[in-house]
């Protein structure tokens, strides 16, 4: 399988969890609307949603994916089976120690992340957060299963997982939140089930795919096997990869709890309204950084593991044209076209115009910085690929300095907004830096034509804003709340003719996409 298609398959299957995803977060929206207890739920799905990325789909799988790739190339299929259950079996045991400590410690981490809730929303986050806390542990070994599949080159089944923790979701919405209102408890908690189902769901579907290539991880119950599997040489090299990995994404989501910390001191609704614009967000960050970062990292590692430094090279550049390409003009949309969109997709029921208002200004902070969320996506990988982990962890430090400084500069000026103006900035300022590093150590050389796809990527990104910022102002979008269909008609209007306005403008400047996409 071409990587072109292999990047599609995991962006098709991504945008189907994305449009669950906003289905749901309609739902809750319309169900919910803007408050203290939805502040609760979202940093009590934070603090799950943050352990998993910091250990499961962010450390280690920087770390797992880059050794079991090299295990698979060099060492054969036979080892890279024994190195995958030492691995799961080390993995399951810390799993169990952390569900246990972090359901005990609810509080304290509701406290570290969002102190300046109100009683009632602290008590319900804390309540919430020893409900969703397993949740953690069903998602790493999910993102084990991933990697493994991933790995043999089976993207399907990882990329179409977070479907079910939408759906379970929605169905908690739509039908659990009636249920425990009927019960006489806050409708809100139904969600937190939701979530716990979703996790079982999304791991339940990984066991059919693995046994299916004879790779399903086989887990030492027994002191004795969990002592041998800490002892493997391959866990211990993952281990030792996994230690910068941790300090590295340890650093982004830092970033993250410090910016949930100072939203619950802003005005109530603060951490919601930064919620939904970083639901946004990662539509394309996800649609484009992720698959393609889960696509090259495998084959990055395999070119420099078998020595071919120009296939290399010519991956990174593949990828990162497609970043200017796709990310450019997603990044034009959501600063000219905020408004239209927020209004359109959870403008019902209690999400009052001025929580629209509030959402549109966030997400045109992650809007200035989107080229750059999505490009570290492509970048970092190169240097995992070479097993060179630090480098990037030390530029994360830096750039974690940085966006507290725009965090302070910026905060008392913007408010909420600002949370997501400093993320955007400090993620150009990384993606710019990794870039660079990779250049000056030969690892990646620029193919020719780069300024020239540059200017015609801007100049139709351009003519593609202008349309956008016409159509925002042309309609009263609030207003249209009474025509939902009406709206939502309009919108796909636009965003169709964005779109023919765009690549229309590519392909009259010469850009061969065709050419590009066989490349």
């Amino acid at each position: 399988m071409s990587l072109f298609k292999s990047a599609s398959t995991v962006s098709l299957l991504t945008l189907a969890s994305r449009v669950t995803g906003l289905a749901r977060d309609w739902l809750m929206a319309s169900a919910f609307g803007v408050s203290g207890l939805t502040d609760a739920f979202n940093v009590a799905f934070r603090i799950p949603n943050l352990l998993r990325r910091l250990f499961g789909e962010g450390a280690f799988s920087q770390a797992f994916v880059p050794v079991l790739a090299a295990s698979k190339e060099r060492d054969g299929v036979d080892a890279t089976r024994r190195l995958i259950d030492a691995v799961a079996t080390a993995l399951a045991w810390t799993l169990v120690a952390t569900c246990i400590a972090g359901v005990a410690g609810a509080p304290l981490l509701v406290w570290l992340l969002a102190s300046g809730l109100d009683a009632p929303s602290f008590d319900a986050a804390a309540r919430m957060t020893r409900w969703m806390f397993p949740y953690i542990g069903c998602m790493s070994l999910v993102a084990l299963s991933a990697g493994i599949l991933n790995t043999w080159k089976h993207f399907a089944v990882p990329a179409a997982t977070p479907v079910l923790l939408n759906l379970s979701m929605i169905a908690a919405a739509w039908l659990g939140a009636p249920l425990f209102a009927r019960w006489g408890m806050e409708p809100i908690y139904a969600m937190a089930a939701g979530v716990m189902l979703g996790g079982v769901l999304q791991l339940g579907v990984q066991v059919p795919a693995l046994r299916r290539l004879g790779l399903l991880p086989r887990i030492g119950l027994g002191w004795g096997r969990m002592r041998a599997a800490w002892r493997d040489a391959g866990v211990r090299q993952v281990l030792s990869l996994m230690l910068p990995a941790l300090l590295g994404v340890g650093v982004a989501q830092l970033s993250l709890l410090i910016n949930t910390q100072i939203a619950s001191h802003l005005a109530a609704g603060s951490v919601t309204w930064v919620w939904y614009a970083d639901r946004l967000m990662e539509f394309p960050t996800a649609l484009l950084g992720v698959a393609l970062g889960v696509v090259l990292t495998p084959q990055l590692t395999a070119a420099r593991t078998s020595g071919d430094d120009a296939a290399y090279s010519a991956m990174l550049d593949w990828g990162l044209r497609l970043v200017l390409l796709l990310a450019l003009p997603c990044a034009a949309a959501l600063l000219a076209f905020g408004t239209p969109l927020i209004a359109t997709l959870f403008h019902y029921g209690q999400f009052s115009a001025s929580d629209v208002q509030r959402v549109a200004l966030a997400l045109a902070g992650y809007g200035v910085g989107l080229v750059g969320l999505v490009a570290v996506k492509v970048l970092a990988p190169g240097y995992y690929a070479s097993l060179d982990i630090r480098t990037p962890v030390k530029i994360a430090v830096a750039v974690l300095a940085l966006t507290q400084c725009f965090n302070l500069l910026l905060v008392p000026r913007l408010q909420h907004a600002a949370l997501t103006l400093s993320i955007a900035l400090g993620a150009m300022v990384n993606a710019g830096w990794l870039l660079t590093g990779l250049i000056r150590r030969g690892s990646y050389r620029p193919r020719p034509g780069w300024a020239v796809f540059g200017a015609q990527v801007l100049g139709a990104t351009l003519l593609m804003a202008a349309f956008l910022v016409w159509g925002s102002a042309a309609f009263d979008w609030v207003a249209l709340r009474a025509q939902p269909l009406a709206r939502a008609g309009l919108l796909a209007a636009m965003m169709a003719g964005a779109a023919l306005i765009y690549f229309g403008a590519l392909a009259a400047s010469g850009v061969k996409l065709r050419q590009l996409v066989r490349r």
